[in-house]
């Protein structure tokens, strides 16, 4: 392993890739590593995610949220047209199927076509010709909302990083971060790299890789398991693209919902329930010491006390295959339960996790990545 570079970007998902090409494109003569904890490179949320190309209706106008997921939104679909990335172009609808939630709805129209997204609304008899066996009072529709594989996205990036000379390290698992001699020497299982500088893009570890660079960090990342069900083959055709509920502004997710995907399948949830592990994408994984620290974590009791009756109405859904069924039925409401099998053990399932940059992160890797480039050229200096 060479072990002298400019700068090492911590972390190969979706985002790290992103800012590593970036960076490249800022300041070609840099040298660039990429260090990767696994065997493989996007492996945890970039390959473990639903698959969407969110439209940005559901951000604050102004703010860094909607920016980025709008201005990523293009240049995702951008990126996929140049690199021959299949793209179904399925389209959203958000469905309110309550009086309580109209207003709500009516709040997500108005942000979106305040951030510039394409966006309709709709009474139950135009909904019922997108998608035919969804039910609301009202409804609205974001033609532009899109599927992909991000796995797809991701090895595309890989193959342009690697042609343009980045040096990708996988296996290399950060295990301390000391400064030396005006460098900073990463500790990896196989050798130290020595780096001018570091960008931190480590998804779910990130605020350790933080503390271990001796940032002061305030917060902790919290993970949180989200959890599926397929639709049986027979039964796909209920779903055309993409049904989602009205989400609830005091709760910190979206809600289950219903997504076809590139590969053909209809995949429902997730609901979101506490992982006793950053990565336990499976109900038994549980990491003591990471455990520890979220129960010893004072963020995380501010937040129970403020979702205790959600967060218990999650895990009883998690638990419950009669009631997440029953949470799709406010959807649609011919879904019966023999139609759903749970997908919890697959591939696809997600952890999600509470981090910094909480835009639709697949989404927005390609302009979150510009923008820690950018931060990274003027902060380092470079040319």
């Amino acid at each position: 392993m060479e072990n002298s570079y400019d700068i090492a970007i911590i972390g190969g998902g979706i985002v790290g890739l992103a800012t590593a090409r970036a960076l490249g494109e800022r300041s070609p003569g840099a040298r660039l590593v990429i260090l990767e904890k696994e065997a493989k490179l996007a492996t945890h949320q970039t390959g473990n995610n639903s698959g969407v190309i969110h439209s940005g209706i559901y951000y604050k106008p102004g703010s860094y949220k909607a920016k980025l997921c709008v201005e990523g939104k293009g240049l995702m679909l951008e990126f996929c047209r140049t690199h021959g990335i299949r793209v179904d172009h399925v389209g959203k609808v958000i469905v309110a199927t309550s009086q309580a939630e109209l207003p709500r709805l009516k709040t997500l129209y108005e942000r979106g076509v305040a951030n510039g997204v394409p966006v309709e609304m709709m009474d139950p008899a135009q909904l019922r010709e997108i998608e035919p066996h969804a039910s609301a009072l009202r409804a609205i529709r974001s033609p532009s909302t899109a599927i992909v594989d991000y796995k797809e996205v991701a090895a595309a990036m890989t193959r342009d990083l690697t042609a343009r000379g980045v040096v990708i390290e996988t296996g290399a698992r950060v295990t301390s971060i000391a400064r030396s001699a005006g460098a900073i020497d990463i500790a990896t299982p196989r050798a130290v790299v020595r780096a001018r500088r570091i960008v931190n893009c480590a998804g779910l570890y990130s605020d350790i890789v933080a503390r271990m660079a001796g940032a002061r960090v305030d917060v902790q990342i919290i993970p949180f398991r989200g959890e599926y069900y397929m639709i049986r083959p027979e039964r796909q055709d209920i779903v055309r693209g993409l049904i989602y509920p009205v989400p609830d502004p005091e709760f910190p997710f979206l809600g289950v919902h219903l997504t076809r995907t590139v590969h053909g399948e209809v995949e429902a949830g997730p609901n979101a329930v506490l992982a006793f592990a950053r990565e336990g994408y499976r109900l038994g994984r549980v990491s003591p010491g990471e455990l520890a620290g979220t129960l010893a974590y004072r963020g995380f009791w501010q937040m129970a006390r403020r979702y205790w009756r959600m967060g218990s109405y999650e895990m009883y859904r998690s638990l419950s295959k009669g009631a997440f069924v029953h949470a799709l039925q406010r959807l649609v409401p011919a879904l019966r339960p023999e139609d759903v099998t749970r997908g919890g053990d697959r591939d696809g399932a997600v952890v999600l996790g509470a981090a910094y940059v909480r835009p639709k992160v697949s989404t927005a890797s390609l302009a979150i990545g510009r923008h820690i480039a950018g931060l990274a050229v003027d902060t380092f200096g470079l040319t």
